[in-house]
């Protein structure tokens, strides 16, 4: 009986780590092509991988997460594109997703900053008529996130973003936005995420920004 006993136990121990390791191997090919990914069609399929995976791995805020992120990526496709009657879209869908991802850990930096990203693609639509609403919300998610986490770089790249994007009559300026993108290196040069499938984009993003002002 002892044996059977054992020999059981082992067999559900085995089975656990193949179902993780199926988890993570799963998890790792798609959040590979968070970056690579190009059109506003790849972001939607990415987005739906993780859907999947997330209808399979209840309770977890990653794959959720990711899902939101894809939908973000495909907003600001679109935005470079100019469809902007786009965007509405693509941000609710990411918001059903943030939403389950915010129900599995309440506190989680990386989600605040999604949920910034989020309202800011909705003010994007109409600046004039949607700041009062949607840009005070994105500020206080990214005031929210950075106070969950001041060392996370995706804060910094997003405030670098901001800065680097806004007219100087309303605050901005390329040469300041640069100097954030320098500080979100910095703060990549020392992050670690918890695990190989938490939150690790933007580096290139930052990388590039500086790069472009270094050879002007």
């Amino acid at each position: 009986m002892k044996k059977l006993l054992l020999s059981l136990a082992l067999s559900l121990v085995s089975l656990s780590t193949f179902a993780q390791t199926t988890y993570e191997k799963a998890m790792s090919d798609k959040i590979a092509k968070i970056e690579t990914s190009k059109t506003a069609d790849e972001f939607h399929a990415l987005s739906n991988d993780f859907v999947r995976i997330a209808d399979k791995e209840k309770g977890k805020w990653l794959p959720n997460y990711y899902a939101a992120l894809a939908q973000i990526q495909k907003g600001r496709t679109l935005m470079r594109e100019g469809k902007m009657d786009q965007l509405d879209a693509a941000a609710d869908a990411a918001q059903k997703y943030v939403d389950l991802a915010m129900t599995a850990d309440a506190n989680n930096s990386e989600i605040y900053l999604l949920q910034k990203m989020i309202y800011s693609l909705k003010m994007v639509v109409n600046p004039m008529e949607r700041y009062m609403t949607f840009g005070m919300k994105a500020d206080e998610q990214l005031k929210k996130a950075e106070s969950l986490n001041p060392q996370n770089p995706r804060v910094a790249l997003i405030k670098a973003e901001d800065t680097y994007f806004t007219p100087a009559q309303y605050g901005g300026s390329q040469t300041k936005g640069i100097e954030l993108f320098k500080v979100a290196l910095e703060k990549y040069s020392s992050f670690k995420p918890k695990t190989a499938l938490d939150p690790n984009w933007g580096k290139s993003e930052a990388e590039y920004f500086v790069s472009q002002a270094a050879g002007k």
